[in-house]
């Protein structure tokens, strides 16, 4: 059953309750559904109706009018009544919207959700029955598989997030711009270092005790450095591959965008500055910049000469910010962290270099390198 709170009222779906599973605990906590929402109507609505699918009680959904200005957002109020939408007059981005709605959610966990997303049946218990089993994880994701090619993994999450030692993201299921199918290979639930803001469930407390989402970052990899931060204080994040979700990616910024590039490289150079105990960060910080170095030349051999361009501007970013980065450091940064949730080698060279472009394609990946 969805239930939703809409200003002081507790309005239930009539689509009978679905409790947890036998063994587990009683308990139900709140869940806060969290999705904000910047502009689209069709995939807003989408995102919504999907929820019906969804079979705990009880739960609320916030929707964030993330300062949209395409009308999307009246619609869907009239056309879904039991969603409370929180406004903000601009932009705050996913960072500063996941944010907003964290503030005002009743939940003991959050459910964040991207509006171009959609949940399956059964979703919300495998989640919560993970994180109830273990007080240490923070966060924990379902495999989210491609709404387009529904056989294949979706670029953003797949079966969990991963990060090599020099700040490049990739995923168990999507190297790059790979994406493999889904043939049960990452049915098993495993460790991992980053769950995808995509789709995934939050420990409410740990991220408002962490401080919420840096937002600096306004988009991109904020939920990485959020459970970087988090896996600093000794938690951690988990897949759960037996709940499913299904994404869109790109819908809202395609892939290769000038300012997603920005983004993308500016938010992992910031990330690595706050995470990284000194002596790591003093030692890959140079590698990183040739990398990004040879990043700019790959732009321009294909043609690409505003991405290349926003290479660039991502590390002046990142140098202009660097006083400011610098104070977010946190003092209990932990060496181990560094040592044995990264992934010890370049991805980038892994893929480029070598073709390796699935994750079982890797030598010394996490299943190898942690007991």
């Amino acid at each position: 059953m969805l239930a939703c709170w809409s200003g002081r009222s507790y309005i239930p779906f009539t689509k009978p309750v679905m409790t947890p599973q036998a063994g587990t605990s009683k308990d139900f906590p709140i869940v806060s559904v969290i999705i904000p929402h910047w502009k689209g109507k069709e995939i807003l609505f989408r995102c919504l109706e999907s929820l019906k699918a969804l079979t705990y009680q009880p739960s609320e959904v916030l929707l964030i009018d993330n300062g949209s200005t395409d009308g999307s957002v009246g619609p869907a109020s009239r056309k879904f009544p039991d969603v409370t939408v929180i406004r903000s007059e601009s932009n705050l981005g996913y960072a500063g919207g996941c944010n907003l709605g964290l503030r005002h959610a009743r939940g003991e966990f959050a459910l964040l959700l991207n509006d171009d997303a959609l949940v399956t049946e059964g979703l919300l218990e495998k989640l919560i029955i993970t994180m109830q089993a273990d007080q240490t994880i923070a966060a924990c994701q379902p495999k989210i598989l491609s709404i387009k090619e529904p056989g294949k993994f979706d670029y953003a999450g797949a079966a969990g997030g991963e990060m090599d030692r020099y700040g490049f993201p990739f995923c168990r299921g999507r190297m790059f711009d790979t994406c493999e199918e889904d043939s049960g290979q990452y049915d098993e639930p495993a460790e991992i270092f980053w769950a995808s803001g995509a789709c995934c469930l939050v420990r409410s407390s740990l991220v408002l005790d962490a401080g919420l989402f840096d937002t600096d970052f306004f988009a991109h990899m904020e939920e990485i450095d959020l459970q970087w931060r988090l896996r600093n204080r000794g938690y951690r994040s988990v897949s759960v591959p037996g709940a499913v979700a299904r994404h869109d990616a790109g819908s809202t910024l395609s892939a290769d965008t000038p300012l997603k590039v920005l983004l993308n490289h500016r938010n992992s150079l910031m990330m690595m500055i706050k995470n990284l105990p000194l002596p790591t960060l003093l030692a890959v910080m140079p590698v990183r910049m040739v990398l990004d170095s040879v990043a700019v030349v790959y732009r321009l051999l294909l043609f690409q000469p505003l991405n290349a361009f926003a290479i660039l501007r991502s590390i002046l970013q990142t140098l202009l910010q660097l006083p400011r980065t610098l104070r977010k450091r946190s003092p209990d940064l932990r060496r181990d962290v560094a040592q044995k949730a990264l992934y010890p080698r370049s991805v980038v060279l892994q893929y480029f270099l070598f073709q390796r472009r699935t994750y079982a394609d890797l030598p010394g990946t996490r299943v190898n390198f942690r007991g």
